[in-house]
């Protein structure tokens, strides 16, 4: 199908954003066409202001629009527990549960070896320099539980250990309300090593 070069574009910008495919994008750029001029002149503007005000804080690498970020500068908060986790929107995950009040450390990425990303690619320097910091008690690994979470979390708990900071993974296994005969060998597995006394 041959669009106007305008509007061609605008699917193919909408198509570099992840999980948006041809129909997607089309679909998307048409509803763009609908949209009051201001309204879409509101949006792009969003979209200018979030790639030029935030950043990444120079503590944890979380996203911020202030540099240390609102966390790391809360002084309410446990600075004894440092929670690795792999992106910022694991932060923003761990934070809508409410239970976990001490700092985080993003490593924008996990140990990959197969897409050439390797622990100097992500964040893991900065997070041995926090650890120098004698308030530092535990470092909590809340990696994704994929075969690159996984290795990343082993290879971060190996460089700790020799320091003496207690270092934990998260648990993983059923989700609540799921049926064990739809669970993978996997999670099963990690469910059953996971298992406490009750």
């Amino acid at each position: 199908m041959h669009y106007p070069e305008p509007i061609s574009k605008l699917i193919d910008s909408f198509m570099k954003l992840p999980g948006i495919g041809p129909k997607t994008a089309a679909r998307l750029a048409f509803h763009v066409l609908d949209m009051k001029e201001d309204t879409v002149l509101e949006f792009s503007k969003a979209l200018v202001d979030a790639k030029r005000d935030l950043t990444f804080c120079s503590v944890c690498g979380h996203i911020t629009d202030t540099d240390p970020c609102r966390i790391c500068k809360d002084e309410s908060r446990n600075r004894s527990m440092v929670c690795v986790v792999q992106e910022p929107k694991d932060v923003i995950a761990m934070e809508k549960m409410r239970d976990f009040n001490g700092l985080y450390h993003v490593l924008h990425g996990a140990i990959s070896p197969m897409d050439g990303i390797g622990p100097e690619d992500i964040n893991i320097p900065d997070l041995l320099k926090r650890l120098q910091d004698d308030t530092i008690q535990e470092v909590i690994l809340a990696t994704n539980p994929t075969i690159e979470g996984e290795a990343t979390a082993m290879y971060i708990s190996r460089l700790i250990k020799p320091s003496g900071i207690r270092t934990t993974r998260i648990a993983h296994g059923l989700p609540v309300g799921g049926d064990l005969e739809y669970a993978d060998e996997v999670t099963l597995s990690k469910a059953l090593e996971g298992r406490r006394e009750l």
